[in-house]
């Protein structure tokens, strides 16, 4: 090997390196999540184009009505979407603390199990501003101690918090199944007790639900940026460490963040019985208590993000669930465009939290490379 090639392997450099940004602007993080969304809907562009003989545009129309086509379509967006809010505002302090908490589906799944067994079993025994309550109440309770119990093995024994609480899904689920079978109808389903619905209000069921959760969001973004619960919660996430040099009691807060968030989960889970099925079903949920785990991290644990980001989710469900049922698409055609959709939001934090830098030849290479 020559002078030439050696001073010329000390000069090679990569052709570009990553680093992490120390901030970016709020408008340019926006731009970059609209410039993903905008990507998706080209690709699913050119695969409409290959497997469908419909024109994108149409597509693309028809999920617009599914969502906004009447007042009833509208009421039910913003009526779920407030739902999967709710559940990802419950998760976001357990989050925040970094306890990966990924019961909130087993923690709603039995808030509404116990609520429908209020009504089956209590509900004609008992005024019916005393079983609102019990139910109420009952929903927060049972919330809290399914996370509660997680909650202390983790504080007490260092348990894996993650497999803990998919497991408490588990049973959560199988309640409700033996509660059915128990209970149940010949169809091994509960039926509906609309007479122990919630009141409309404004003449619509699905505006107490709204009401509610935004409620719930605005003090959880006071909660979780001006209390000292907060910022308790925000020092334990960052290093526990750190936390109990400076006096906090980390196991105090995981108890205590646990409960509130379980409790709220009871609460969505008081919801979708007393304001919606009136009955209980295994799949009451339709698995938003996983969503709200994508919801909750696409929004960066930011209870007013995350209002944007559960409205992109339930606006995908339900307008291409209309579109695959008015064209006569495959099923998986709905949850793939979903899928690119999120999968595009998630691929650009990657440009929201790095930078690309490319390296430029130095004149000293250049006279090498001669």
């Amino acid at each position: 090997m020559n002078n030439v090639e050696v001073t010329a392997k000390k000069k090679r450099e990569p052709l570009f390196h990553i680093t992490k940004r120390s901030a970016i602007d709020w408008k340019v993080s926006i731009g970059i999540r609209a410039v993903a969304i905008l990507g998706a809907l080209v690709f699913m562009t050119i695969v409409f184009l290959f497997l469908s003989d419909e024109n994108p545009f149409v597509l693309y129309k028809s999920m617009f009505e599914g969502v906004f086509g009447n007042s009833m379509r509208t009421w039910i967006l913003f009526s779920n979407t407030a739902i999967l809010l709710g559940i990802s505002l419950a998760l976001t302090p357990a989050f925040k603390m970094k306890f990966w908490n990924c019961g909130g589906e087993g923690q709603v799944i039995i808030a509404s199990l116990v609520s429908a067994m209020l009504m089956f079993f209590v509900g004609d025994s008992v005024s019916y501003p005393v079983l609102v309550v019990l139910m109420l109440v009952s929903s927060l309770a049972i919330g809290a101690i399914w996370a509660l119990i997680p909650a202390i093995f983790k504080s007490k024994w260092n348990t894996n918090e993650t497999l803990f609480t998919l497991m408490m899904n588990y049973i959560a689920i199988q309640c409700v199944t033996y509660f059915l079978k128990v209970f149940g109808n010949a169809q091994g389903n509960q039926e509906p007790m609309p007479q122990f619905a919630l009141p409309k209000i404004f003449g619509d069921r699905y505006f107490l639900n709204i009401l509610l959760i935004a409620v719930i969001c605005i003090l959880m973004f006071v909660y979780l940026r001006y209390s000292k619960h907060g910022y308790e919660i925000s020092v334990v996430g960052e290093s526990e460490r750190t936390a109990k040099y400076v006096g906090i009691n980390v196991s105090k807060v995981i108890i205590r963040t646990m409960i509130i968030s379980g409790a709220l989960c009871g609460l969505v889970g008081f919801l979708l019985v007393a304001n919606g099925s009136c009955a209980i079903t295994t799949t009451i949920t339709g698995g938003r208590g996983f969503t709200a785990i994508l919801v909750s991290w696409l929004a960066k644990f930011n209870p007013v993000y995350m209002v944007l980001t559960s409205f992109l989710v339930i606006f995908l469900q339900q307008g291409t669930s209309y579109m695959g049922d008015i064209y006569r698409l495959d099923t998986s055609m709905a949850d793939i465009f979903i899928g690119v959709v999120l999968l595009f939001i998630i691929g650009c934090e990657f440009f929201i939290n790095y930078k690309i830098n490319f390296k430029k030849p130095s004149k000293e290479n250049k006279e090498v490379a001669k």
